[in-house]
């Protein structure tokens, strides 16, 4: 790949980065399906899982957990892009997120997260990864 189709993957997958933690601001946990590859390739290792989770797995677990937040807001703290062909790329990211309950409870969790990123179609999807926590306070 040249440095320019680089730095085009690079640019296009920040973009896409930042629209699904815009997302998920709108529209709520459940806004990250518009995100995740439903390819049966897919995997994800949550906070608090030790073993991969398929889509369907973690689209119930959203689903689940969706109604519990009024408000979930992420945001990169540092998020680094390494494109492995124009349609596919890793990132690592330390990230900042604060949920609040719908009884106003209120945590503020720094998470680290590395993932693989696929071009399909209709977009840049997560196709694996795994988000651990690094601090969290209430």
């Amino acid at each position: 790949m040249s440095e320019a189709v680089k730095a085009a993957v690079i640019e296009d997958v920040r973009q896409a980065l930042n629209n699904y933690t815009a997302a998920i601001k709108q529209g709520g946990l459940t806004a990250e399906f518009n995100y995740l590859d439903p390819s049966d390739d897919f995997f994800w290792i949550p906070p608090g899982y030790e073993s991969p989770l398929s889509y369907d797995s973690v689209a119930a677990v959203l689903s689940a957990n969706a109604p519990r937040f009024k408000s979930v807001e992420n945001s990169f703290d540092t998020l680094r892009i390494i494109p492995l062909s124009e349609s596919l790329a890793t990132y690592t990211a330390q990230l900042r997120s604060v949920m609040t309950d719908t009884s106003g409870n209120i945590a503020s969790l720094s998470l680290i997260e590395s993932g693989v990123v696929i071009k399909r179609k209709d977009g840049w999807k997560l196709l694996s990864g795994h988000t651990s926590v690094i601090t969290r306070k209430k």
